[in-house]
């Protein structure tokens, strides 16, 4: 059924159009109140943030690298400061276009061939935020040059700041570290705009590396008024940086760096303390490495030269390296024999040879010493004596003595990187390969070898504390410094015999003649020792060990050497530590290292004299020999084409955790494992016996 129209009457109609007017109105006010609520939102609680958007829209606003605290020596000398550097980096993901931008610069700063090549190659290879250094050291009107012409080379970064500088170079690489651009990874961990800051620098090792926290400082702020297209309108009020804490070191640089200079052509490192506190006067490790090439940017050719040396430059040997002590640890041998009761007076006879069950333990000396007492024994380095009297007493009555003067501790030191040798006995040996302690095994370690491994820093410490009879601690900060060591658990009268033995080294006919001071009322007392590093098979023994000179670098006997002056009132201690030395040229041995060095605490004049008589036959000073080392390493090697060979390692590893660096440690560990090997079999190092300094007078 169709239904009728329904008729809308007047009141009706009026009714709907006043509903809709007000739903209408309703939504036009609350559209409004939005609005105005908006607006007031906009203008009173995002005002602060909307009038720093406007004003970075007129503001450039770039950080300024703060300068880092200087490493100081104990003198106050600088060991690493900071120099004024003008520079020019690029921002790669701000380039438009590489190729104009690069021409522009090579006009503006006359940069080579080269420069280009190296430019390009870390351009390629570079994270999109990562400065690339164009070049720095520049003149003040090439770098005017550049900032007038910036709003034309987006991408290009000029810096006016501080540029990292070792004075002293290769002398302190391994005490300092150095400083590098942050990497990608460092980067994505803290998202800190700082590690993006072209020309800004973090430690990357070394006590530049631990000590970042208090090197670095807090960063500036330059503001710039640009227009709208990025032109420079006024420079701003600047925001000064806040230097970082320099650090005074106990380190003496003028020592430290003739320690490195002495060294001359070895693979080596040489640690001396102060006697009365236990400060570091220096800490040497040779050959290094230059830690202002490594701050600019090492090229992919140098870092190669260093990682294929076999002299490991990389590495830092007197924290990294671990070597068989050798006979420097007869004196800390002998102090446990008279600590368990053995008499001072009492002699063992030395034929040369000494039978143990099946096996025949030699002497150094083929003909044998005679009869020796204690004193004698350490003079002139007798085995037979240690043999015997450790072969009487066991070797577990020497190891909480050799614990006790610092083998096999761990020191409190700014250093990240630091091995701890080790001293064994029969639970260690029990633990370690699930097998009982032998006879053998007492007398290889009676004599520094077999399982016994030490660094060179732990042999400074031991000489250090057998010459002061005091517990110390060694220090390399000066506001970090341990008061009040107290005494060694040890009789005073067993100490000063095994310091009359060790007085008798150097100045009764002992192995260490060569190392007498010519300085009128010091005396120098001693220890001199060789660590075999190859295995000997039977066959060569039948028929004659091979001398050291006979034999490739890598097979020559470490020499080693420690001491403390004056002897009867010791004030410094020292430790020379040469890889594959072999005692095989003696200006370069360890007695006469250790008799410069020490004579430089005395009389500085005779010993910078001794230094300048030898120092041209080894091809000159530190920086002419490393010359020297590349100009023959390029003569000798395929060079790899131009822009890879310029090319800046960006993301090398640290120096002390280097392939090369690792490689070496492996080889050292497979040589222990050897000798290990060796003497279970009945052989080892004492089946042949130790080897001293060939020329002792």
């Amino acid at each position: 059924m169709k239904r009728p129209p329904r008729i809308a009457t007047e009141a009706q109609q009026g009714y709907t159009f006043s509903r809709r007017a007000w739903l209408l109105g309703a939504a036009q006010l609350g559209v409004g109140g939005l609005l105005a609520g908006r607006m007031a939102w906009l203008s009173i609680a995002e005002n602060e943030r909307y009038n720093l958007l406007s004003e970075s829209n007129r503001v450039n606003m770039t950080l300024i690298p703060p300068r880092r605290g200087w490493l100081l020596d104990r003198h106050g000398h600088p060991i690493a400061d900071n120099r004024t550097d003008f520079r020019v980096d690029l921002i790669p993901d701000r380039i438009v276009d590489a190729d104009k931008t690069l021409a522009t610069l090579r006009q503006l700063l006359a940069l080579s061939d080269e420069d280009i090549l190296r430019i390009r190659a870390d351009l390629k290879h570079a994270a999109g935020f990562q400065p690339v250094k164009v070049t720095e050291n520049v003149s003040w009107e090439r770098f005017a040059a550049v900032q007038v012409r910036q709003p034309e080379l987006p991408g290009v970064a000029p810096t006016r700041g501080f540029a990292r500088n070792y004075p002293a170079g290769a002398a302190v690489a391994h005490l300092t570290g150095y400083v590098g651009g942050a990497t990608a990874e460092q980067f994505s961990k803290t998202r800190d705009p700082l590690l993006l800051t072209p020309g800004f620098k973090l430690g990357k090792d070394g006590l530049e590396k631990t000590l970042e926290t208090e090197l670095r400082g807090q960063p500036g702020a330059k503001r710039i008024e640009v227009t709208a297209r990025g032109k420079l309108v006024a420079e701003l009020a600047t925001r000064p940086d806040v230097p970082g804490k320099s650090q005074r070191l106990t380190i003496d640089v003028g020592l430290q760096e003739y320690a490195a200079r002495r060294l001359g052509t070895n693979s080596g490192s040489a640690v001396v303390f102060d006697s009365q506190t236990g400060e570091m006067l220096c800490m040497v490790s040779m050959p290094a490495y230059d830690p202002n090439s490594f701050s600019d940017g090492i090229s992919h050719f140098e870092w190669k030269m260093l990682s294929g040396d076999d002299h490991v430059p990389l590495m830092n040997k007197v924290t990294q390296g671990l070597y068989p002590p050798g006979s420097t640890v007869k004196p800390m041998n002998g102090l446990a024999l008279l600590e368990a009761g053995v008499d001072p007076n009492d002699r063992v006879y030395c034929s040369g040879a000494m039978r143990v069950g099946t096996g025949i333990f030699h002497c150094h000396k083929r003909r044998g010493h005679g009869p020796l007492d204690l004193r004698g024994a350490i003079a002139q380095s007798c085995d037979i004596y240690f043999y015997e009297m450790v072969r009487r007493l066991g070797y577990d009555r020497i190891a909480p003595v050799a614990r006790a003067v610092g083998l096999g501790e761990k020191f409190d030191l700014p250093f990240s990187t630091q091995r701890y040798g080790t001293v064994p006995d029969s639970a260690w040996k029990e633990r370690k390969y699930k097998t009982n302690w032998t006879v053998a095994d007492s007398l290889n370690a009676s004599i520094g070898q077999g399982y016994v491994l030490a660094n060179p820093l732990q042999l400074a410490v031991m000489a250090m504390r057998l010459g002061s009879g005091r517990m110390l601690k060694p220090s390399l900060l000066m506001d970090r410094r341990p008061r009040g060591a107290p005494p060694l658990p040890f009789d005073e009268a067993n100490l000063r015999v095994v310091r009359e033995g060790m007085w008798k080294v150097v100045n009764g006919g002992g192995t260490g003649g060569a190392s007498r001071l010519q300085i009128p009322g010091v005396q120098l007392a001693a220890k001199t020792g060789t660590a075999q590093v190859r295995r000997i098979t039977m066959a060569e023994r039948r028929s004659g060990v091979l001398g050291n000179a006979q034999l490739p670098f890598k097979l020559r006997d470490h020499a080693l050497f420690v001491c403390f002056a004056p002897a009867d009132n010791p004030r410094y201690a020292a430790a020379v530590v040469l890889e594959h030395n072999g005692h095989t040229v003696r200006n370069l041995d360890t007695p006469l290292i250790g008799r410069d060095i020490m004579t430089y605490l005395f009389d500085k004049p005779r010993a910078l004299k001794s230094l300048e008589e030898v120092e041209p036959t080894w091809g000159g000073d530190i920086r002419t020999r490393m010359a020297a080392q590349e100009a023959a390493y390029r003569a000798a090697t395929e060079a790899p084409p131009p822009a890879q060979a310029a090319a800046t390692e960006t993301d090398v590893p640290a120096p002390t955790s280097a392939p090369a660096v690792e490689s070496a440690t492996d080889a050292s560990n497979a040589t222990q494992e050897a000798t290990v090997s060796d003497i279970a079999n009945g052989a080892g190092p004492a089946s042949v016996g130790t080897t001293e300094p060939s020329d002792p007078l």
